[in-house]
């Protein structure tokens, strides 16, 4: 039930999963849900733009990597609460898989780092990642070598 401090919907956003070779795109938010986090490079998605626009835009915002959208994987949610608990954001992350095309990862928009990770990297377990970002990668990886 929603009251009148609570968001008024979740808020649909997607995520770019590019996969160059043996590696997947990562970048570290700044800002909240996830800050500190890795995740995929993503944000809101704009108003009369398309999912694959929104990953894509997203992607060379916070990166400057160029990419080619090529299908969404899956959608996941992501929650911001406050130190009490209550609810003030809710994201739908629209993942879509993209290619890699042009660039090197530079950090940038909203984003502290940005990097290439090995699967293994990922696996390790020593990497503080945002929810789902092992799931999302792991299909993304299937996909891209189908």
């Amino acid at each position: 039930m929603r009251t009148a401090s609570s968001p008024a919907g979740p808020i649909v956003a997607t995520i770019a999963a590019v996969v160059r070779g043996g590696e997947v795109l990562l970048v570290r938010r700044a800002n909240p849900p996830d800050a500190g986090l890795w995740g995929f490079p993503g944000g809101k998605t704009e108003t009369g733009e398309t999912i694959q626009q929104a990953a894509l835009r997203e992607l060379l915002e916070e990166t400057g990597v160029h990419g080619e959208a090529r299908e969404v994987l899956t959608a996941v949610d992501a929650f911001h609460h406050d130190d009490s608990g209550t609810l003030l954001q809710h994201f739908v992350l629209i993942a879509v898989r993209c290619e890699w095309r042009a660039g090197e990862p530079q950090a940038a928009d909203d984003a502290l780092q940005a990097r290439w990770f090995s699967a293994e990297e990922l696996d390790r377990g020593d990497l503080a990642l945002s929810r789902d970002v092992r799931e999302v990668a792991e299909m993304a990886f299937k996909r891209a070598h189908d």
